[in-house]
């Protein structure tokens, strides 16, 4: 991953020194400032919790700095112009498989999710991408990798550029988080109940169908884990991965007070990497803060392959432009040129082509829309 390249950020908000503000504007004011809690952490512009005080705000600051990395990626557009015009944003969220079961090597993606933002509709979007997804690596010697292995071979920023042409989207900004990070945070934000898809035990996690489940952070990430019994594999662990997030945020609406916060800086020291300054959390935050109270996911949705003794996903055409689109549409732009003729392409010569290889049709996920 590239190094850090410090800023210095300067207060989004002075206090006023000609005069005394009202006790609630005061108040009011403070809560604009530093209402970021964990879901900064998760989603970047999904948070709840309030962080009272100007001390917090400074430690805040101080937090988010430290976790500040650029990619070096040259940006898709302007981002700046975006936020100020309230229009909406994506994220690249990335989980790492260190941090957890005592590794700490460079890790692969084993999570990658595509969430998009829209302030004025008041929604958030997240796309899954299956993690032995085929793509071409840009700057890779090899002719395909599994999409998971981006990160490894380059970076955060070969991850974003990877995800950037295979669905034809602008990225604006990423987040990685490893899961060790997230057994920390989940326990931060005083754990998160959810209502499993399917009846398993692995590890820790201990749930039933059903039944709502309160889990703690080693559980949650268990519960994130777990995919060899999922009879959907890990479109299944996607689809809870989601329910997580999406239950961390809602948790965190009710965040307040000063010794939870604490907990949720103190989460974040060496778990987190992102291109998003400080200012910029604190712009979103208040252009975007709403777009909690509405949630929708779906999976880019690929057919099992053994190509070269390994077994990948590989995405047709029509998915890849359905995907595209969809996002897309959420983001404001037209439809994808790029892969609509890409796909045209191959219906006029073989229709899906295999190029070789044997390929089964996957799976479809049957519990997006947590």
């Amino acid at each position: 991953m590239p190094s850090d390249k410090k800023r210095d950020f300067e207060p989004v908000y002075s206090r006023r020194a000609d005069k005394k503000p009202h006790y609630k504007k005061k108040n009011r004011r403070r809560r604009r400032i530093v209402g970021w809690s964990i879901f900064a952490v998760l989603l970047l512009i999904i948070g709840g919790g309030l962080l009272w005080g100007y001390g917090a705000y400074k430690s805040a600051k101080k937090t988010f700095k430290q976790t500040y990395d650029s990619t070096n990626v040259q940006k898709e557009r302007n981002v700046s112009s975006v936020i100020k015009q309230g229009k909406p944003l994506s994220i690249l969220l990335l989980g790492t498989d260190t941090g957890a079961l005592g590794r700490h090597d460079t890790g692969r993606t084993d999570t990658m999710i595509v969430a998009t933002v829209n302030a004025k509709k008041k929604t958030i979007h997240l796309t899954s991408i299956a993690r032995d997804t085929k793509v071409v690596v840009p700057g890779d010697t090899q002719p395909y990798e599994k999409i998971n292995a981006a990160y490894t071979i380059g970076g955060a920023g070969t991850a974003v550029k990877t995800v950037q042409n295979l669905l034809d989207i602008p990225i604006d900004f990423y987040a990685i988080i490893n899961m060790g990070g997230l057994e920390k945070m989940v326990n931060a934000v005083g754990g998160v109940d959810v209502k499993p898809p399917l009846t398993f035990n692995y590890g820790y996690a201990h749930v039933v169908k059903g039944h709502k489940t309160h889990l703690n952070g080693r559980q949650a990430l268990d519960y994130s884990r777990m995919r060899d019994d999922d009879p959907l594999g890990d479109y299944g662990r996607q689809a809870r991965q989601r329910q997580v997030i999406k239950h961390l945020v809602m948790k965190g609406l009710g965040i307040t007070s000063l010794p939870r916060y604490k907990s949720i800086l103190s989460s974040l020291n060496g778990n987190l990497k992102t291109d998003m300054t400080f200012d910029d959390m604190i712009a979103v935050r208040a252009k975007y803060g709403d777009a909690t109270h509405h949630i929708k996911s779906q999976t880019l949705q690929g057919q099992n392959a053994m190509i070269d003794g390994l077994s990948y996903q590989v995405v047709p055409d029509n998915e890849l432009l359905r995907v595209s689109n969809d996002i897309r549409k959420t983001l404001g732009l037209s439809e994808s040129s790029k892969l609509k003729t890409q796909q045209s392409q191959t219906d006029s010569t073989t229709g899906y082509s295999t190029g070789g290889y044997s390929s089964t049709t996957g799976q479809s996920s049957a519990y997006n829309g947590y």
